[in-house]
């Protein structure tokens, strides 16, 4: 049984299209069809249908006398589709349907051809007189007149055709074609060969549809099957299991191995702590000594410039992906523009980024014989290339660059023995004589001083305004030389600050600086010149004179530039001093002891300019230089005590101790009525054995200069002598004539309950809070007097009307929550506690109280970073956090921490004291020595254990390394 044709096989039916069925329709755009133009001509309809009939085979049409050929010169292709070469309608079947339509058409195009011609014969007047009949009279009733009209209306319509198809011709001409605009474009593509085809670039779709659509493929996730997450999970279980071959395996031995799935909770804790720790550390420099620089994040160029360096990725480690990208992006560079040498340069140091050195050199080669003329391109490809290669590149560089300094200099790196690098520098100065660098670099070559000294003096006379070659020159020359050197730098270039500091160096090497004439002239000629610097710069110039060692010419800079351009008006005492303290913070100590001479030429009566200069003289100076200081400053301020009592204290401390008791004598004379020289004198006296005399001193002082100060220093030095009855008699004597002095008060207190008599002890304390309610002190004394007698709740009772006259005080707050802490109240003592950070939030003391005894050892470090953000600056709370990383055994941290504080405030005796107490466990010898040194020289006064050891009568005569030595023993 034979099969029928297959469907695919047979033949259309008439009219079928593709799709129509289910709505598919083509269609077309504007963009499709280009811009709109005059449609076929008649001869052009025919010429096509006898085309399209030729082609399928069937008899040609009747319509529009398509079987007659013209030999006209169109272009048969003139009205093909671009998008197919045979034709719009090659694929359609031509009936007779078709035929007849084409010549109902080409009936209906001729009779309205005919009608458009008549109507133009009709209505349309002659163009001019002479070409229209004028009949007379008598031809009118003949058939001439008839004969002689049509001929004019024939002329007439030739000539409107004529006019018309001149007026096309000149509008198609003006107007060509999209297809004659090309047309000899298309003729040449004929000459275009199969590897300029392939070599054409691809033309990427960049419309934000399919950018998405790419973006959104290469971001596709897939959904990951059960089995995964099963094994992710059990890889973390540690079980064992029997195989087939009976061998026994753990997950902890087996899977954890390999790919170290195993849980650490020791190191999530150590992470824990380190993000903790890193939290403290940017609170503190948040809110720590960097607020004083007016800024809360500083950032380190070198430790940013580490980072970044860290972060690197090695050759091993390159992507494959992004150097193929990089490298497509970069050769379309150097290929659209060959003569760009930033291009050539990236795409080779692309290919050495990516480990093919080889690859690199060809590369920047290339780019070298496209830019010959850029010196990077070249530099580039000396650096790439071995020693012998870079010498013939560099060769080759010059020639197309001889005009090229830093080409130059590179091909003089490039020799190791010193005669060939002179001689490339000597063919570079011949091509390059004005180049300061290569002569620079010549002198440098020259071992001999006199062969360097003769090509200076041939470069000066070369370039005869660069101030680096005068300079260099008259170093190498001598003193005597050098000033003639100088004088023509000076002539050469007059408006040159350099050079006239370099003759004042000149000056003080000869030791002939004098009275700084040279520095005065200089003024004067640079001001003439309108080339005088601002103060700040000529202050940066002093500073550098100082750091080469020539502090003469820092001093004579600062003598005759630091007060220029400022007025009588100005603040200038302020602004010296200002100026000084940049100097000192700097570390030039000599700039800054010029500018305070400066200042006191000028203000000499100014106690404050001759304190600072002092303090300059003892921290970073020497004895003499400080006594002579001092002598001055008396000199200048003799009502000035404390510059008095500093020099005697300072002759004291040098064991000058008639010559301090002399300076004290002076200072009796000058202030008579004072009471700080009398206590000094005490002190004195006191310090050296002398207690007869600093006990007539006193009386003295009480009958002189009669001031409770005077008053307590008398009952002080009567208990430290052991003199308890005259210590109390002196103690009733001052409270009647200075009922105010707390102290007075306190002192009669601790005498009572010294002698264990607590009922006039707690009477002397009650009076003195009654008579001096705000002293928080002796309302302290007064509670812990009740406590240590046993009555807690009269302890409680004397805190809360302490509260009620002094509010919002942290100290008694902190010993309220005390009492209860020691009295076993540990809920009110939290109340408390809670009550006290409300109402005084921002106490270090508050804070270190509570975490500290009330806190847990693993809430400490988060409370202690909550406090820091609430607290500014506080030396107690930073001392408890230095105490927390202390006791975790991170000694740095804690270390680091303990110096936050005492930069805070050094006069908190306390912190020196917890500082050296960790130094004693954990330090070294020296630092502990330069612990101890710092904390004489700050001579601190103040913290709760600090003073009640200080004060006590037992350690009146121990010196500071002694308290702090106690104070240490104290906190342990």
């Amino acid at each position: 049984m034979s099969r029928g044709k297959d469907f695919l096989g047979q033949p259309a039916p008439e009219n079928y299209v593709a799709g129509l069925g289910r709505g598919a329709t083509g269609f077309m755009t504007r963009s499709d069809l280009g811009p709109a133009r005059e449609g076929p001509s008649e001869d052009q309809i025919k010429e096509a249908l006898a085309k399209r009939a030729a082609q399928l085979g069937a008899a040609p049409p009747t319509a529009y006398g398509a079987t007659e050929k013209k030999d006209d010169d169109d272009d048969e292709d003139r009205f093909q589709d671009p998008e197919n070469e045979v034709g719009l309608f090659a694929g359609g079947a031509y009936d007779k349907d078709d035929d007849e339509a084409d010549r109902i058409y080409q009936d209906v195009d001729e009779k309205m051809d005919r009608r458009r011609k008549i109507r133009r014969l009709v209505t349309s007047p002659p163009s001019s007189p002479k070409s229209a009949a004028r009949p007379c009279p008598f031809l009118r009733e003949t058939g001439w007149f008839i004969v002689s009209l049509a001929r004019c209306r024939t002329d007439y319509r030739l000539e409107t055709e004529a006019r018309e198809q001149k007026e096309r011709e000149e509008y198609e001409r003006n107007n060509p074609k999209i297809q004659q605009q090309f047309a000899d474009l298309k003729r040449a593509l004929g000459t275009v060969s199969d590897d300029d085809w392939a070599n054409l670039p691809e033309v990427g779709d960049l419309t934000g549809k399919n950018r998405r659509t790419k973006q959104n493929l290469r971001q596709r996730f897939y959904a990951v099957p059960d089995s995964v997450i099963a094994g992710a999970r059990d890889a973390t279980q540690l079980d064992s299991t029997v195989n087939d071959d009976g061998q026994q395996t753990t997950n902890g031995s087996s899977a954890d191995s390999v790919d170290g799935t195993m849980t650490n909770f020791a190191d999530i804790g150590a992470a824990q702590n380190k993000v903790l720790q890193v939290r403290l550390d940017q609170a503190a420099l948040g809110s720590g000594t960097d607020a004083g620089a007016g800024s809360a994040t500083n950032i380190d160029p070198k430790g940013y410039l580490t980072s970044l360096t860290k972060s690197e990725i090695k050759a091993g480690e390159v992507q494959v992906g992004d150097v193929k990208r990089v490298r497509v992006l970069l050769e379309s560079v150097i290929k659209t523009n060959p003569k760009h040498a930033p291009g050539w340069i990236a795409a080779a140091r692309l290919e050495e980024y990516a480990g093919k050195i080889v690859a690199a050199r060809n590369v920047i080669a290339r780019g070298c014989e496209y830019c010959p003329k850029s010196e990077d391109a070249w530099l580039e490809n000396i650096r790439l290339n071995e020693n012998q290669n870079a010498k013939i590149i560099a060769a080759n560089a010059i020639k197309n660059n001889d005009r090229s300094v830093r080409l130059w200099i590179e091909a003089m790196r490039l020799e190791t023995d010193p005669r060939a690098k002179k001689r490339v520098l000597r063919h570079a100065l011949d091509h390059i004589p004005q180049s300061v660098i290569l002569w620079k670099e010549a002198v440098n070559l020259e071992e001999n001083p006199d062969d360097a000294r003769l090509l200076l003096a041939k470069a000066t006379e070369m370039i005869p305004l660069s101030v680096e070659l005068w300079l260099a020159l008259a170093r190498l020359e001598s003193p005597e030389n050098a000033q003639k050197v100088l004088n023509k730098a000076r002539g050469a270039i007059p408006a040159s600050h350099e050079i006239w500091i370099a003759a004042v160096r000149l000056q003080e090497q000869m030791r002939t600086i004098g009275d700084g004439k040279v520095m005065k002239r200089a003024v004067q000629a640079l001001a003439k010149e309108s080339a005088m610097l601002k103060r700040e710069e000529w202050i940066t110039e002093a500073e550098k004179c100082e750091e080469e060692g020539a502090v003469l010419t820092c001093g004579a800079i600062i003598r005759e530039t630091l007060g220029w351009s400022l007025d009588e008006d100005d603040d200038r005492k302020d602004i010296f001093m200002e100026d000084a303290r940049a100097s000192i913070g700097r570390g030039r100590y000599a700039t800054a002891r010029a500018i305070y001479a400066y200042a006191l030429r000028i203000f000499f009566h100014k106690k404050s300019l001759w304190l600072a200069a002092a303090e300059l003289e003892k921290n970073h100076g020497d004895k003499q230089a400080l006594w002579q200081l001092l002598e001055k400053a008396v000199e200048a301020c003799p009502k000035s005590e404390v510059l008095w009592m500093m020099l005697a204290k300072e002759k004291w401390q040098s064991g000058e101790i008639d010559e301090a008791r002399v300076v004290l004598g002076k200072a009796f004379k000058q202030n008579p009525d004072n009471e700080d020289i009398w206590l000094s004198a005490v002190k004195l006296e006191a310090d050296n054995g002398q207690t007869d005399q600093a006990r007539e001193l006193l009386v003295t002082a009480r009958r002189e200069a009669g001031t409770d100060r005077v008053w307590i220093k008398s009952v002080a030095f009567e208990r430290q002598l052991g003199n308890i009855d005259a210590a109390l008699d002196l103690a009733n004597q001052g409270l009647q004539l200075y009922p105010k002095a707390d102290k007075l008060w306190m002192m009669k207190g601790q005498i009572y309950q010294s002698q264990g008599r607590l009922p006039q002890a707690r009477e002397a304390y009650l009076t003195g809070t009654r008579a001096c309610p705000q002293s928080v002190p002796l309302w302290l004394l007064a509670s812990r007097l009740e406590e240590q007698a046993g009555v807690v709740v009269k302890a409680r009772s004397v805190l809360d009307r302490a509260r009620l006259a002094v509010p919002r005080n942290a100290l008694l707050w902190t010993e309220s929550v005390r009492v209860e802490r020691r009295a076993g109240n540990a809920a009110q003592a939290k109340i408390l506690m809670a009550k006290a950070l409300q109402e005084v939030p921002a106490s270090g003391l508050l804070w270190s109280e509570s975490i500290w005894h009330q806190e847990a050892r693993t809430q400490r470090k988060p409370r202690s970073l909550e406090a820091i953000r609430k607290v500014d600056n506080d030396p107690i709370l930073f001392v408890t956090v230095a105490r927390i990383f202390w006791y975790e055994r991170r000694l740095d941290k804690a270390s680091s921490w303990f110096e936050k504080a005492i930069l805070l405030d050094a006069d908190l005796g306390d912190t020196w004291a917890w500082y050296y107490s960790f130094l004693l466990q954990h330090g070294t010898e020296e630092k502990r020595a330069d612990v101890m040194s710092k904390c004489v020289a700050s001579e601190p006064k103040h913290g709760e254990v600090w003073q009640s050891i200080a004060k006590d009568p037992v350690n009146a005569s121990k010196s500071v390394e002694e308290i702090l030595q106690l104070v240490a023993k104290a906190l342990e």
